[in-house]
């Protein structure tokens, strides 16, 4: 009796290499969500310095081993968890950066967006504070923190450069130190607002705030109703 033909074995393998890796790769993007979920949980109310490898692991329910698997340490994931942040910032910001996809009045579309931003920082309030209480003391996270900042900079340049209002009003100042300006005002009072510290721990005076700081740099103080 004759053995199956290689052909055949060798469609077996190879469908078998197919099926296999599947609950493998499910599995790992399980165990790295737990991860990630048992780091940003601590962060509800420890500061960053204070949980170790240990705990996050002990919080997911794996091995300090397994951990090590997925991360390097950390610092791999907070800063996963701040990618994740930042792509929502980048969502949230879009009825300004995006007319179109928002309102066409830009004071209208910096509402929204500041509105959004403000929900976001709440919602993920541990682990945006602490990139900011970390990144100036680790080196990793410091150049991850400019690097996604600098996304926000580099989107609102692009917004103002396609706003004649905004343009005649700036009047040949810098635009990307004007933009780099106002985002890292946004980062301080946001940082403020999720750390509860007054006046911004009040979501109407950070919102307030912030449009009046946008909307009197870009258009001038008519466009605030002043």
């Amino acid at each position: 009796m004759r053995g199956p033909s290689r052909s055949a074995t060798r469609r077996s393998t190879w469908s078998g290499q197919r099926r296999s890796p599947g609950p493998r790769r499910s599995r790992s993007a399980e165990l790295r969500s737990r991860l990630l979920a048992a780091l940003e949980g601590l962060l509800a109310h420890r500061r960053f310095d204070g949980v170790s490898v240990v705990d996050i692991a002990r919080a997911a329910g794996v091995s300090k081993a397994s951990f090590y698997f997925y991360f390097t340490g950390k610092q791999a994931v907070l800063a996963e968890l701040v990618r994740q942040a930042v792509r929502q910032g980048h969502e949230a910001a879009q009825p300004w950066v995006d007319p179109a996809a928002g309102s066409p009045h830009p004071v209208e579309g910096l509402r929204r967006g500041v509105t959004d931003g403000a929900r976001l920082w709440r919602e993920n309030a541990g682990v945006l504070r602490a990139i900011v209480e970390s990144w100036g003391s680790d080196q990793e996270l410091r150049a991850l923190w400019l690097d996604q900042m600098n996304t926000f900079t580099e989107a609102a340049v692009t917004r103002i450069e396609a706003d004649p209002a905004a343009l005649r009003h700036l009047d040949g100042a810098d635009l990307r130190a004007t933009a780099a300006g106002l985002t890292w005002l946004g980062e301080r009072l946001y940082y403020l607002a999720a750390a509860d510290i007054p006046p911004f721990d009040d979501p109407d005076v950070l919102i307030d705030t912030l449009l009046n700081a946008w909307t009197t740099t870009l258009y001038g103080r008519s466009a605030t109703g002043g």
